[in-house]
């Protein structure tokens, strides 16, 4: 990893980030002079070793930094979250309660920022009491500043905190008002709290007496007590928050939690509270009993109130056989393996067509939120089949677009597809046709004399439908393709058909609009195979496309993170046995959960 210069890393903090690309896990200075500092040289930072040596807490802070933990996706704009680790006010428990913590919420596109917050001291602050608010309020302040910078959503700025650190981030959220210290109008407020066994109460009989002496002093008057009391100092502006606590800390009673909850929902403030049975106090990501579900109890709650988007599963469509029978459907979470839903029977059986087949069958989900399908119907009609549906189980009555009926030489309507135009608000249809007596040039006795160009409709609403044009012509026969979009242009994967001399591969062409024109077609991207029926999605960063290994009677992939090197990865995937011509997309988690009961 680079490491950036400490002074350079300062300017960038202080006078508005300018690059990027600063390096993961940067330890980034919080001040440019820390206030209310008192200087003392014999008070110097210092680690606490396990019995391997590693260190798994800090003491004595001088220097609160910022610990950078982006989130590894392709968001513009990111939640954050600032982390508190524990310690009593002590030390800093960084390792189990910072940086594990922030690897997990970057597993769920949140981006992290661990805290290195300065510990209460009278020999290095002239108010030990502000020191840790400070910090925080600083925290939020300079993610918000950055936020374009770091692709944060500014708000969309949390924070989460454990133990003393629960303390502090329950300060922040109640206090984040508080003149602490000369700053700009730039808001301290979270957007939201994670509160895991924290404490909230300086009253006796509740609180946590080592942090309570560390931050407020052997003898603290009674107005410094309630004032930190954060149970006592909720309003209707406090962030909402979600509270995680055991049943048995002996540390920290369950009440601190029980009673901010209370004070929360008597402020309507949206709130809720989980308290295990088991768990004791300090149990980080947990190691035993029930408490282990908290961290899918905080993602569950965050993508409930919007602060992250709910997951997503990947659908593959595909048929079987002849296409008989109809839509299958198979469904990933990591977009390498995949297993076939409703045991890989049909959810949806073709009625439409001369042969009543549904091959290729093709989905996207539309700008009304409706699923879209178009499939090949039939060896020779000249239209396809078309039918859509809220939740893929239950679907439209099936209908029948002729769009080849005014070419009366055509001898086929095959793998037609869809891609949705967010510009236009439009569909394109496109497929492939054969016309008798069209492209001379390229014609063959091979394959039967097929001899295919691509085709395309466009429609609002699947009842009206514009003219059919021709949608590309690269100088050989083509079908099977499938457009994406790729920042402002459109790349389209494509079969070349040719037989004699042999191709059967797939091929890649560049438009800067949906409906071309689009460049030549590139080099062969697959290998020394027959492949056909390419379908794509970016996953991870990467492009894959998946096709149909149709003579290896198996599923292939590629994937690219420039779309001009590719690495065939089929070893690596696994489709249902059988599974011929699809599409890949995506849906929700919840979706997924009543499809999968289907």
């Amino acid at each position: 990893m680079i490491k950036l210069n400490k002074a350079l890393i300062f300017g960038f903090v202080f006078f508005g980030l300018t690059n990027t690309a600063m390096s993961q896990n940067e330890e980034i200075k919080l001040w440019k002079k820390v206030p209310g500092a008192i200087e003392n040289e014999t008070y110097k930072e210092e680690f606490r070793l396990n019995s391997e040596g590693e260190s798994t807490g800090i003491r004595k802070v001088t220097e609160p930094t910022l610990k950078v933990f982006l989130a590894d996706n392709s968001h513009s704009k990111n939640t954050a979250v600032v982390i508190c680790p524990g310690g009593g006010y002590a030390l800093l428990s960084h390792d189990k309660e910072g940086d594990k913590i922030a690897e997990w919420l970057n597993s769920i596109g949140i981006s992290a920022f661990v805290l290195k917050y300065r510990l209460p001291s009278d020999i290095i602050m002239e108010n030990k009491t502000i020191g840790p608010l400070q910090d925080a309020q600083e925290a939020i302040r300079t993610l918000r500043r950055n936020a374009k910078n770091w692709n944060l959503d500014p708000n969309k700025i949390g924070v989460i905190g454990f133990s003393a650190g629960g303390h502090l981030a329950s300060t922040i959220s109640t206090h984040y008002n508080d003149k602490v210290y000369a700053s700009d109008e730039t808001s301290a407020r979270p957007d939201f709290s994670m509160l895991i066994y924290p404490v909230i109460s300086m009253k006796d009989g509740i609180t946590h007496n080592g942090s309570k002496e560390n931050l407020l002093g052997k003898k603290p008057s009674e107005a410094l007590i309630e004032k930190y009391s954060n149970e006592k100092q909720v309003n209707e502006q406090t962030p909402p928050t979600i509270l995680i606590h055991a049943t048995d800390d002996g540390a920290v009673p369950v009440e601190n939690s029980i009673n901010y909850y209370l004070a929360l929902k008597e402020n309507k403030v949206p709130t809720e509270m989980h308290i295990y049975e088991n768990g004791g106090h300090g149990f980080g990501l947990g190691r035993f009993g029930t408490h282990l579900n908290w961290p899918k109890a905080c993602e569950n709650w965050l993508i409930a109130n919007k602060f992250i988007p709910e997951k997503e599963i990947y659908i593959f469509s595909y048929f079987k056989g002849n296409g008989e029978d109809g839509l299958h459907l198979a469904f990933s979470e990591d977009g390498y393996r995949w297993e076939a839903l409703k045991n890989d029977t049909s959810f949806l059986t073709p009625e439409v067509g001369k042969d009543k087949l549904m091959r290729d069958p093709c989905i996207i989900k539309g700008g009304d939120g409706l699923y879209h399908m178009v499939w090949t119907v039939s060896w020779t009609d000249k239209g396809i089949g078309y039918a859509s549906s809220k939740d893929l189980i239950n679907w439209s009555k099936q209908e029948f677009i002729p769009v080849m009926e005014h070419e009366k030489d055509t001898r086929n309507t095959w793998a037609p597809e869809i891609t949705y135009d967010e510009t236009s608000k439009e569909y394109i249809i496109y497929w492939a046709s054969t016309i008798v007596g069209a492209f001379p040039e390229t014609q063959s006795t091979e394959d039967d004399g097929y001899n295919h160009r691509m085709y395309y409709t466009t429609t609002k609403d699947f009842k009206s439908f514009s003219k059919t044009k021709l949608l590309y012509e690269p100088g050989f026969n083509v079908i099977d393709a499938t457009i994406q979009k790729v920042d402002n242009k459109f790349v389209m994967f494509l079969k070349d058909e040719t037989k004699k001399p042999a191709q059967k591969n797939l091929k890649i062409a560049f438009s800067d609009h949906l409906t071309g024109p689009y460049t030549n077609a590139s080099e062969p991207i697959t290998g020394n195979y027959w492949a056909e029926g390419p379908t794509a999605i970016q996953i991870d960063g990467n492009w894959m496309v998946y096709f149909d290994k149709y003579t290896e009677k198996k599923y292939g992939a590629l994937r690219s993170k420039n779309l001009k090197t590719w690495e065939d990865i089929s070893d690596n995937i696994q489709f249902p046995k059988g599974a011929r011509h699809g599409s890949v997309f995506k849906i929700s988690a919840s979706n997924f959960s009543k499809l999968k009961l289907h």
